[in-house]
Order: C-alpha cells, then structure tokens, then sequence
C-alpha cells in the first residue's frame, strides 16, 4: 500500500516552481493507465503514486484561475471559492464512467462563482471568453450550459473547461492540466446545497440518481419552480402548466416529508476565522469540524494524511476570500437548506393562483 508519506513528498513537490516539463505522474498515457487500473480495483502502489502526484499539481492550476477570477469579480458582488475534488469522489467518477481517461477528467481542480443574478452570471462569462491569456477554454459557449439545458436531475448552472498554459519554465509541469470554472445564481445555488444535504443525510444521492428515486424526482420539479417563479425562465419540465407542477412537487413533499425534513437538519454554527486554505470535516455522527491553514502546501499535505486515516468521512479542502464566501460556497457542510426551503415556499405562492390570491386579501385585510 502507498505511504501518506509518499503522497506528502509528491505535494510538496508540485507545490514548489518545477523546472521540469514532465507532465504530472509521469505522462498523460501514465495517468489513463493508473486511473484505469485504480477503475479495476487493481492499482499498484506506483499507479496509486502517480494518481496522488497528478492530483496534487492542480493546486497551482487552482491558484492561477481563483487569483485571475478574483481579480475580475472584485467590487462586483460576486462569492469566488475553489475546492480540490475529494479522492473518493475521483474514485467513484472512475467507477461510474467506464473507460474515462483520468488525464481528461476536467472538475479535479474546480471554482465556484455565485452571482445575485443571471445577467451578472451572463456578463461575467462574456468577460471571461473574451480575457487575453493563454489558458485554452475548451468546451463551445453552449456545451455546458445547464441554464439553458437543465439536467434532468433539476441541475442548473453552467461550466467551462479550460487548459491550464503558461510562459514561464517554473509552470511548464502543469501544462496541459484542466480546471472547471462553475457559474451559479444564489437561486441556482440553494438548490444544488438542498441536493448535496438529502445525499448526507438519508441513503439516496438525487444528484448522481442513485437510492429512492422519489427525491431525484422531487428535486427536478423544485427545480423548475425555481426557474420558473424567480428567474423567469423554464427548468427540466418546460411543458407542464403551473398547476400540474405544482401537484406532482406537493405530492412528492407530502410523501417524503421532505421540506420539514431540510428544516430539520442541524445548522452548524461552527465559526470559520479564515477565509484561506479550509478542510471541512463532514463527520458519519451529522457533526462538521472545520481546520483552517496557514499556508496552501500545508493544506494539502494535511488533506492526503486525513483522507488516508479518515477513509468513511466526507473530508473537503476549499479556499475563499473571506469566512463568509466559504460558508456560502459549501453552505451543504454546514447543513444550510433555509435559502432552499424559503424560494421554494415563495415559488409555490408565486405559481399559484389561488395561493396568491389569498395572500393578497391577507395583506390587504
């Protein structure tokens, strides 16, 4: 078996300026051959090394795009955080896409925008296609864009791809290396939270439609309430009228007693003093420890150890600004679904007439 030790030396490598041209763990075709061995249960200690040492390089990926984006989102309202992908959820994208190349898996180095709106969200992208650097978007304007195309899962949002370039001999190793540029509203954004909280706490995951399929179900139609009632635009279900939607959501509800389960859940009220390198700790007893860190290499080093010693917990590295961006960001590991179940309460008064009605001679009462 790898040594954390192993995988410490392989992050404090790739921490430091290389010199070196060589490509992460050894070659593009290395990674494809590890990750595919790793995909079979049957990785060597060396595939196992050369995966570790591959993932450890986006860190410099991750700190080139979250310094370009914050630089551009400055005074404009916008929450800009990174995560590093966990090592099990790599492992499970291996398992659940067969034959995937490891080398062209494209969200291992991820950042996350949050915008108050989607004209925001909309120039802000523009801008982003349209910044004189190096780095390669890869993917056409249309390709991710899940506003415009929800997942049938209820998922909205959009992604780009870019390939990591460089001038300078010191980034020349991570050359070729790919980040995920995540674009979300605050709407879009509730949404994907209450997804990520139901797969922590009950045995489905409605994100990858796995376990009951009742809670995928429910999901996409809040989903499209959303769409529909605060952003003015159409979800996974664009051909059914208001009430035929908001029967099959209530139905669902009412059968999974799913929004006072979502007011059920916890709030940690953990306080985050940082805003830098953070490792969110997500415990099997529902309790969250958070770890602040002085300096990125430390992070990481701390993040290979735990995830060896701490294999049945949800363990996260993520980076923001500010305390506050951070707890938003990854707002699910703190078990915060109150944005969720407030827009979608309104979203149901909004899409019904009746509902509405009756909230006006209320308030004019």
């Amino acid at each position: 078996m790898i040594k954390v030790t192993d995988t410490i030396r392989s992050a404090e490598n790739h921490m430091k300026p290389q010199s070196t041209s060589t490509f992460p763990g050894g070659s593009k075709s290395r990674i494809n051959k590890a990750g595919s061995a790793i995909a079979r249960d049957n990785g060597s200690p060396e595939d196992l090394r050369a995966f570790e040492d591959w993932r450890a390089a986006h860190r410099g990926v991750l700190n080139t795009f979250q310094a370009i984006l914050r630089t551009r989102a400055k005074n404009k309202g916008v929450t800009v955080a990174q995560r590093h992908k966990r090592k099990v959820t790599i492992l499970d994208k291996l398992h659940r896409h067969k034959g995937m190349s490891l080398a062209r898996m494209d969200d291992v180095a991820g950042c996350r925008l949050i915008f108050e709106t989607l004209d925001e969200l909309t120039d802000f992208r523009t801008s982003m296609h349209k910044a004189r650097f190096r780095h390669l978007l890869k993917n056409e304007e249309s390709k991710y864009n899940y506003i415009k195309t929800p997942k049938g899962t209820g998922y909205r949002g959009i992604h780009d791809v870019y390939e990591y370039d460089v001038n300078s001999t010191s980034g020349e190793s991570l050359r070729g290396l790919l980040v995920e540029i995540q674009y979300r509203t605050l709407i879009q954004h509730s949404w994907a939270t209450a997804v990520e909280v139901i797969g922590l706490i009950t045995k489905s995951q409605p994100k990858f439609e796995r376990g009951d399929s009742r809670y995928t179900e429910a999901m996409s139609y809040a989903s499209e309430i959303l769409a529909r009632a605060h952003e003015g635009c159409k979800g996974p279900f664009p051909d059914i009228d208001n009430r035929e939607l908001l029967a099959r959501f209530e139905k669902l509800n009412k059968d999974l007693r799913l929004l006072q389960m979502l007011k059920g859940v916890k709030v940690a009220d953990e306080v985050l003093t940082t805003g830098g390198d953070i490792i969110l700790i997500f415990k099997k007893d529902g309790t969250l420890e958070i770890r602040g860190y002085r300096s990125a290499p430390s992070a990481l080093l701390e993040l290979f150890n735990l995830e060896d010693k701490l294999e049945n917990e949800d363990v996260v590295l993520v980076r923001g600004a500010t305390s506050n961006d951070v707890r938003l960001a990854y707002q699910n590991y703190f078990g915060d679904t109150s944005d969720f179940i407030q827009l979608v309460s309104d979203g149901i008064n909004i899409l019904s007439p009746s509902r509405k009605r009756i909230n006006e001679q209320n308030q004019a009462g």
